[in-house]
């Protein structure tokens, strides 16, 4: 393995800055605003899926130095396999998001879209600096920056209950990370000299035994502090978002904001502490518990709610634990199905929730009780949200069977019998809650009552798909079988991680 110092990290990071900008610039013509949004998209992609030769053919890191603030802290990047997994995914999204939000955007008349786009575009600028970050203190700056910059997308409506939604947003987040990460990452450069990241940990050996307490507050205090992975407790941010605009739910659950979370823990768990460390000092007993907990709880509050993007939220809430869980099991099989999950998920879930907003787009409906017979009405729309709903449950041939198949082979590896129960009983408890809004959507009559006001209902051509929000679902929805059907290729990045 090879380092190679390297300007295209620097240039994958800044690339939809820059596309903000111009987002700016052309606000007031809205086909060249947007077009420069997927432009931007388009050239972070290629330069991200440029780096594939050299990271994952070759196996070297690329890297690039900004400047040194102290010894062991600096402004620098680093492409690895795992970084590079994650940009991949969140770039090729972001270019789906974009076409998606067009149609969005203008279907409901938008009066911000100039705001909405270019603070979209500083995100993914944000996102792919934590996936690229060299050091723990850059990845701290490019969180704590996605943080701020999504607070505006997620007031965006600017209701009562938007402004209520995001406030209780960025005080989780900046509120977890100004008295968690802030104090660890001070205690965890106190104690090993560095924040570079380190695939065999940062600690130097023997600390394990003078510091075991320490070293356990220090993994606690990272593991509340990335709030984003929406953890239980710390998950009541996430179902406040969903005032948001669809887009921008989709961008939290699957393209930026809670994946940020899940990769920035799982880089402490692999890369700041290492396997053997965690081990050691019995601090993946304590995230294995909490994991399968939240798996479970979330579930079952899912099961609860009417509302479709509620149920989607508790759904991610649950599903981002698989992630946790896996990597935390510490065995080579749950390790590759917690990583793998992260892009399997993001596929997955960014369908469901761009089926809610076509849904809502060409029905204004809402609420999961509100949708039967949907299915006849929005074909295409309905029969994504059956393959994502399949990816969720763990059904071959879709991705999240391969996620579960890896995670169930990890849970034996770890002889853990009860990690498996999580494991079996969520699969059940997430067809619980997804196959009963499959089963109006097909099999039950439409009730006319339901449909807005604005309809005519006996009009069967009234309700009409928006290609903008149709395209994009469809293929999210293809990537989720390809995926499922072809995994070599992400499972052979997540072994080179672990």
């Amino acid at each position: 393995m090879v380092d190679i110092i390297s300007i295209k990290p620097v240039l994958a990071v800044l690339i939809s800055a820059i596309g903000a900008l111009l987002i700016l610039f052309y606000g007031k013509k809205p086909n060249i605003r947007e077009s420069c949004s997927i432009f931007a998209g388009v050239v972070k992609l290629a330069i991200v899926l440029s780096m594939i030769p050299d990271v994952v053919y070759e196996k070297n890191t690329l890297s690039y130095s900004l400047f040194t603030l102290l010894p062991g802290i600096e402004i620098g990047f680093r492409v690895d396999a795992f970084g590079l997994l994650f940009a991949m995914g969140a770039s090729l999204l972001w270019i789906a998001t974009s076409i998606y939000s067009i149609g969005y955007m203008r279907s409901t008349n938008d009066n911000f879209q100039t705001r909405y786009f270019s603070c979209f575009a500083v995100a993914l600028t944000c996102t792919l600096g934590v996936a690229f970050s060299a050091n723990l203190f850059t990845m701290f700056l490019f969180y704590e920056g996605l943080t701020i910059i999504t607070y505006p997308l997620v007031a965006h409506k600017g209701t009562e209950e938007a402004k209520n939604g995001a406030r209780k947003y960025v005080i989780y987040l900046l509120g977890a990370a100004k008295v968690f990460l802030v104090a660890a990452i001070i205690l965890t450069y106190n104690l090993a000299g560095t924040l570079e990241f380190s695939k065999s940990g940062i600690f130097p050996a023997g600390i394990q035994s003078a510091h075991p307490e320490l070293l356990y507050i220090i993994f606690v205090l990272f593991f509340f502090g990335f709030a984003k992975c929406a953890i239980m407790p710390f998950h009541g941010w996430l179902p406040a978002a969903m005032v948001a605009p669809t887009p921008v739910s989709a961008l939290l659950h699957a393209v930026a904001v809670v994946k940020t979370g899940v990769f920035a823990v799982t880089r402490i768990i692999i890369f700041v502490f290492g396997s053997n460390l965690m081990m050691d000092i019995g601090v993946d007993i304590f995230v294995i518990t909490f994991a399968s907990f939240t798996i479970i709880i979330a579930s079952l509050l899912a099961l609860s709610r009417d509302n479709l993007k509620a149920r989607l939220a508790f759904s991610t809430i649950s599903q981002l634990s698989y992630i946790i869980l896996g990597v935390a099991l510490l065995a080579p099989s749950a390790m590759i199905g917690g990583i793998i999950h992260i892009t399997n998920h993001a596929f997955s879930k960014i369908t469901l929730f761009f089926c809610a907003g076509s849904i809502y787009i060409s029905s204004h409906k809402t609420e999961i009780s509100q949708l039967n017979g949907i299915g006849k009405r929005m074909p295409w729309t309905m029969a994504a949200f059956a393959i994502a709903t399949l990816s969720m449950i763990g059904v071959p041939p879709v991705s999240g069977f391969i996620t579960k198949w890896y995670l169930v082979i990890g849970s034996l590896e770890r002889h853990s019998i009860a990690v498996l129960v999580v494991l079996l009983a969520s699969s059940l408890l997430n067809a619980a809650y997804f196959i009963p809004i499959l089963y109006r959507a097909y099999f039950k009559e439409e009730n006319l009552e339901s449909v807005d006001q604005n309809h005519d209902i006996n009009d069967p051509h009234d309700i009409k798909e928006n290609p903008f929000l149709v395209i994009p679902l469809t293929l999210t929805a293809i990537v989720s079988i390809i995926l499922g059907i072809y995994p070599d290729f992400i499972v052979s990045i997540a072994k080179m991680v672990i």
